[in-house]
């Protein structure tokens, strides 16, 4: 029979009333200290029952004289875990890692339901996780791992809706299946059931779906996605869809799980990251990813992966610097050591092996390739530090291009020290021969694509006026730093609605540059004798690839067969956004433009003098004080759409236009 917690508490104070006026949370305190049985390192000699609080006592901390935080990890403490702790109704924090606690979790202890730290690893505590840990529903760090727990997983553990970070039962005896329950996790929560006992098919369901295969390792009964091993009764059915980061262009490439491949011939103790691509499109429209490691990973020794500092001069004398991580032997052949370099080392903590082991799911789809939002961590041991998100760009090639790493380097650190606020920041890059990866900071309120016309998970109101003047001169002043920031006059090449980012506070950053040059790569039957034009030479500057995957944002010199991208392209492009943004239609012909392209239809108002209501997007019409404002802006737009691109504006006029409507 349980005994419950103010009887315990009674007996406490009849046994210390007549020697102590110390308060309930320090009687409870001493209930620990009598529990354990060792205490070399003397943490506990300042606990006395002659004091009247517990608040100086080492290891513990107060607010307004009640406990609130119980810290005593890496004592060599041995003894169990007392009931009474769970008397203790003020804490918050329990952490009692890295000692030699044993026998089981009471569960009582879950009486304390302020809680929302309790780190318990490295111990030898045994038996199940009493199902009373439900209660603690302010939780948002749990750590069991390191132990001799046992028993089934506990289903309940999906109502602790607040936990973060990773919640760590590893390296544990638990046994039976992974609940399916556990798919309600929040996909910002990362698991962590390495080496148990587990066993049967891991549920496909919710953020169960974003786990890379390390949350289930080290379990040999255990099979299914996102493990290589198959399930007995596996089945291989086509559950996966595409989602393009365009809605309007669904016709997007195909992409299927790359992991596990062995290349015959190659010997080699190299590491290949593989994005395996599984665009499981979940109800409310979210897509999940996994991160697969090819097999020859095992090959690689723990800690073999080292990190250097080395400084690459480019350009004119600038320094770039950035750290490699290498994994395996370099060898004459290039492309069998995959390579991740950080380019901002300052900036930008993240190592590989993060990136592997994050939750991660698809965002995005393009002909450039597929974006995924990766979630890093939350803070080892502190429960406080939020997660790390950036975004990995998963890089698509040409069926008959590949690239070399010298060249990719050259291309993808020009693309680096390209620095903006109003332009995504390239953090990093992985190179192998078959995987080239993109790491970016993540913009998190969505694309103006999405905030114009919608989306699965858009539920933001009606842009304002202010918010979308905001956003074209963010934009603006990014596109016109690209156009200026090199005197190879760079080129964006692909400006649209979907490749401007927002953050909550409606600022934009323009994506996607340098990204078609990176997609093109180079030839496989050029001859390897010759040199490859440098991005200064090629993309950036222009070339004769049409980076847009929608014809409606092109210039028409760029539709041209070998018509050559240029800053005026920009500028024409930026001109349909600003169409886009002033009426809320697509740019594209359609029944809402009377069957012709968005610029022809605005045009064709202007020209006939019809009124300014029937294009304008119905979302402003309320907005009266701001008519001069908009009239203005669709002329900046007319005039960046003009045919003869001589006569279109420079984005720098553009962006002192636009700036100056703040004023009036």
């Amino acid at each position: 029979m349980k005994t419950p917690t103010f009887i315990i508490l009674l007996i406490l104070n009849l046994s210390f009333s007549l020697t102590s006026s110390l308060n309930s949370d320090g009687l409870s305190l001493l209930a620990l200290k009598s529990a354990i049985t060792s205490d070399p390192t003397h943490s506990l000699s300042s606990w006395s029952e002659s004091d009247s609080s517990p608040c100086h006592w080492s290891g513990i901390r107060c607010t307004n004289n009640q406990v609130t935080d119980i810290s005593l990890s890496q004592k060599s403490l041995t003894g169990y875990l007392p009931s009474e702790l769970g008397a203790i109704f003020s804490l918050r924090r329990l952490s009692l890692s890295k000692n030699n606690f044993s026998r089981t979790i009471p569960p009582h202890i879950f009486n304390a339901t302020s809680l929302d730290f309790l780190d318990l690893s490295h111990n030898s505590l045994s038996g199940p996780i009493p199902a009373q840990i439900n209660s603690l529903v302010g939780l948002r760090f749990l750590d069991l791992s390191s132990n001799s727990l046992n028993g089934s997983l506990p289903s309940g553990l999906s109502e602790l809706t607040l936990l973060e970070g990773t919640l760590n039962l590893s390296y544990n005896r638990f046994s039976g299946e992974v609940p399916a329950s556990f798919g309600k996790f929040p996909v910002m929560v990362s698991l962590d059931l390495r080496h148990n006992n587990l066993t049967g098919k891991i549920p496909q369901v919710g953020s169960l779906l974003n786990q890379g295969p390390t949350a289930f390792s080290g379990n040999p009964n255990l099979c299914g996605f996102p493990l290589s091993s198959q399930c007995p009764e596996a089945q291989n059915p086509d559950l996966f869809s595409s989602h393009s980061e365009n809605s309007e262009n669904p016709k997007t490439p195909n992409f299927v799980n790359a992991g596990n491949e062995e290349r015959e011939g190659r010997k080699t103790m190299s590491i290949s990251l593989i994005l395996g691509v599984s665009g499981v499109v979940v109800a409310g429209g979210i897509l999940v990813f996994l991160f697969v490691v090819r097999k020859n990973l095992r090959g690689v020794k723990e800690g073999k992966m080292g990190n250097y500092n080395e400084e690459k001069k480019t350009g004119k004398g600038d320094a770039v610097n950035h750290v490699s991580v290498v994994v395996g032997e370099e060898d004459d052949d290039e492309g069998k050591t995959g390579k991740f370099v950080v380019l901002d080392e300052e900036g930008f903590g993240l190592e590989l092996e993060d990136l592997l082991r994050a939750s991660a799911y698809v965002v995005g789809k393009s002909r450039s390739g597929i974006v995924y939002k990766v979630v890093v961590g939350g803070g080892k041991g502190s429960g406080v530090v939020p997660p790390t998100v950036v975004a990995v760009r998963r890089l698509s090639e040409a069926d008959d291009a590949t690239w070399r790493l010298r060249d990719f380097e050259a291309e993808v650190e020009a693309i680096g020290r390209v620095h903006h606020p109003n332009i995504v920041r390239l953090r990093a890059y992985y190179y192998a021969q078959d995987e080239k990866l993109l790491v970016s900071d993540f913009i998190r309120n969505g694309s103006l694509y999405t905030a114009l016309h919608g989306g699965s998970s858009n539920d933001l109101p009606p842009l304002s006026w202010a918010s979308r003047l905001k956003i074209l001169q963010g934009t603006a002043r990014g596109l016109m730093h690209i156009h200026e920031c090199n005197p190879r006059k760079y080129v964006h090449g692909n400006i649209k609605s979907s490749k401007i980012l927002l953050d909550d506070d409606f600022h934009p950053y323009v994506s996607g540059f340098g990204l078609n040059r990176l997609q093109c790569g180079r030839s496989k039957s050029t001859n390897p004798t010759s040199k490859r034009p440098s991005l200064n030479h090629s993309f950036l500057t222009g070339s004769n690839v049409m980076g847009s995957s929608s014809v409606a944002y092109s210039a028409p010199e760029a539709q041209t067969s070998g018509g050559k991208l240029t800053q005026k392209c920009d500028v024409y492009s930026f001109g349909i956004v600003l169409m886009e943004i002033l009426t809320g239609r697509l740019p594209n012909a359609g029944p809402d433009n009377d069957e012709k392209g968005l610029e022809t239809f605005v045009r064709k108002i202007f020209r006939e003098e019809r009124p300014l209501s029937e294009i304008i997007d119905p979302a402003l019409l309320h907005e009266v004080h701001a008519k001069k404002q908009v009239l203005a802006t669709f002329h900046i737009a007319l005039n960046c759409t003009e045919v003869d691109p001589e006569v279109r504006p420079r984005m720098r006029t553009v962006s002192e236009s636009l700036d100056r409507l703040k004023f009036e």
